[in-house]
């Protein structure tokens, strides 16, 4: 009928009528109010007609009767479109339901001008916090416009040590990786890092390090000829591996600081007509869902635990953790595959 307005869903009275009850006593158990004591049989008929009416809360009314939406707002560069690191949003996605909270993701594409846009509108919306996360592990400048909600820093570290991070922990993942290989045997490890130590990247500086200490407590120095910086890529995995593999100090194990370098690694190992693991052992790490499992043989690597920092992120903001710049690192698991075995040599 013309100038009838829309009907806008089934409403709190409409609730009320069909339970039998008041519409003080909806909000009650639905807000799960404390001090509110109803019986199991009123929450069940309240319960019934939400369901059978599909009645919705009203969220703005939410944000004005406490303060803050039941979301909490998920700022990333590239982290939606990387496929090794979307379960970071899996996990903070998953923590936030928990309590009955969406995550407002956005995916900036490192555009500073909608990143800016993006937290205005999440401010807009009085959510509950935001998660501030990167692509990779590297030190960043936060906004200054989350210095007025509860914010976590993800997958990286504030530069200004204000807010609180959640990382992996590159010199444990890297001295794992290495240890792994000391365990099978191997006393000559080759390295391909990421990236250079003066580039300050923390994962490869992390890595080297870890891969350093388990050298030296093994009673052994790091052999410069057997390391190589690469930049991450598959191309330099397979021209430093080349390298070591056909240099006079041929390593019978490589680790790998990422796993498309492991990837270059192999066609190289390939190429030379040798095989894996029986003429050189590779870890790898990253465990890139897209890759690592399918190579032949299967890469042992090192997993990058994005699900748990996701869900990490998301309970420092419902435990209200205070701005003190503390940086959580997490352990990376190691994912055995078929890729390591002892040395040649050996019996």
């Amino acid at each position: 009928m013309a100038g009838s307005r829309p009907k806008s869903g089934p409403t709190m009275h409409d609730v009320a009528a069909a339970a039998g009850v008041s519409q003080a006593t909806v909000s009650l158990v639905l807000n799960s109010a404390s001090g509110s004591r109803f019986s199991e049989d009123t929450r069940r008929r309240v319960r019934e007609a939400v369901d059978r009416l599909g009645y919705r809360t009203n969220a703005h009314a939410k944000v004005l009767r406490d303060g803050v939406a039941g979301m909490i707002g998920f700022i990333g560069d590239t982290v939606a479109t990387t496929p090794f690191a979307g379960a970071i949003i899996e996990g903070a996605q998953q923590r936030a339901w928990e309590d009955g909270l969406l995550l407002l993701a956005v995916n900036t594409g490192g555009d500073k001008e909608l990143e800016a846009a993006s937290l205005d509108a999440m401010l807009s919306y009085k959510v509950a916090g935001v998660v501030y996360a990167a692509m990779y592990h590297r030190v960043l400048d936060v906004p200054e416009a989350l210095a007025g909600v509860k914010s976590v820093v993800l997958n990286s570290q504030d530069r200004a040590g204000r807010f609180p991070s959640v990382a992996p922990d590159e010199v444990k993942g890297g001295y794992a990786a290495t240890r792994r290989l000391l365990a099978a045997g191997h006393s000559k490890i080759g390295l391909i890092n990421i990236e250079t130590l003066e580039s300050g990247l923390p994962a490869a500086v992390g890595r080297y390090e870890g891969y350093a200490k388990a050298l030296r407590e093994s009673g052994l120095d790091v052999d410069p000829d057997l390391v190589r910086f690469g930049g991450g890529g598959e191309e330099d995995g397979y021209r430093y591996a080349m390298e070591l593999l056909t240099g006079t100090k041929q390593p019978t194990a490589i680790f790998c600081a990422n796993d498309r370098g492991a990837w270059g690694a192999y066609q190289a190992v390939s190429d030379l007509g040798l095989s894996i693991p029986r003429d050189v052992s590779i870890v790898g790490f990253d465990n890139q869902a897209t890759l690592a499992p399918f190579l032949r043989p299967g890469l042992t690597t090192f997993e990058l635990p994005f699900v748990a920092m996701g869900r990490r992120a998301v309970e420092l903001i419902l435990q209200d953790a205070e701005p003190d710049g503390r940086v959580e690192l997490m352990d990376c698991p190691l994912i055995e595959r078929n890729s390591v075995t002892h040395p040649k040599e050996m019996p």
